[in-house]
């Protein structure tokens, strides 16, 4: 079972704009002292459309050689062959999991979807879980299509960054026989999600505040909803300014604000304006984790 808080983890980059393996290590000792479930490296967040196949190998190498908890691992494209490639990669390296976004750009009808996550589910014999953000990829993972990806042995779940609760909640009626489970890729809306059944959160902003992201969903596990929903409430100004611009413009930001590696981003983007980066310092000021 793939569940609880797994943060979406950021790519620091060295002076040179090479990835800081130590800084890696760093983070996700920081990841795992904060009491998240698992480590997922090289998706959005952790800037892979910038990360060279090369690159992509060392980030996941690097986690899964120092984490102790589960690794779901960023293996997806808009090519098939490289996502299949990339997941084969993970499978091999000891990876837990895989995450595959759908094909971004080429905008594939449902047969050509059904076929690209069919095809890597075929070849590898590692979970797989199905990621769907169409404002990043222009296309909609329709619940249907889950429910059918769902069928697949080895399809074990979808992370859900629609923003859409009532597609949410289709997916989870068509798929509540099937040993299938739903994480929000939303922070804003982890509580609302799993509310109507979700189990997690694939997470952002758990790179700065895994303690308190993980504090959220135990209360509610544990049928603490009021101390669930004062959480979600104290997060909610933080979670609003790591979004105030393209993500992980943010959330880099805020990492090394607060103490960690992170290092510049890769073009083409670029830093934060120093409005927003005001508001982001003062809401991790409001939470008190600035040193």
């Amino acid at each position: 079972m793939i569940d609880g808080v797994l943060p979406a983890l950021i790519t620091p980059f060295t002076k040179d704009n090479k990835v800081d393996v130590e800084g890696l290590q760093q983070n996700v000792g920081f990841l795992i002292e904060g009491g998240v479930s698992g480590i997922v490296p090289c998706g959005t967040t952790g800037e892979s459309a910038t990360l060279s196949i090369k690159e992509h190998e060392k980030v996941i190498e690097t986690v899964i050689d120092c984490s102790s908890v589960p690794v779901v691992a960023g293996t997806g494209s808009n090519s098939t062959t490289e996502a299949l490639e990339l997941t084969r990669f993970a499978h091999d390296a000891g990876a837990d999991a895989a995450l595959l976004i759908t094909p971004y750009y080429n905008k594939p009808n449902d047969r050509g979807m059904l076929a690209h996550f069919k095809t890597v589910a075929n070849a590898v014999d590692i979970p797989l879980i199905l990621y769907n953000v169409p404002s990043r990829t222009g296309i909609n993972l329709k619940p249907e299509v889950v429910a059918e990806l769902a069928k697949e042995n080895n399809i074990i779940g979808v992370k859900e960054a629609s923003g859409n609760l009532g597609q949410i909640t289709h997916i989870i009626e068509l798929t509540q026989d099937e040993d299938f489970v739903v994480l929000s890729g939303d922070d804003g809306l982890t509580l609302p999600i799993m509310a109507i059944g979700g189990v997690g959160v694939i997470s952002v902003v758990a790179n700065v505040a895994p303690k308190l992201l993980v504090s959220m969903v135990e209360a509610f596990n544990c049928g603490n909803m009021a101390e669930a929903r004062k959480l979600h409430l104290a997060l909610a100004p933080l979670i609003r300014a790591v979004f105030l611009e393209t993500n992980p413009i943010p959330i880099k930001k805020a990492v090394e604000l607060i103490g960690l590696p992170a290092g510049d981003l890769r073009l083409p983007l670029a830093r934060m304006s120093e409005n927003n980066e005001r508001e982001l310092k003062a809401a991790l000021d409001d939470l008190h984790l600035i040193k």
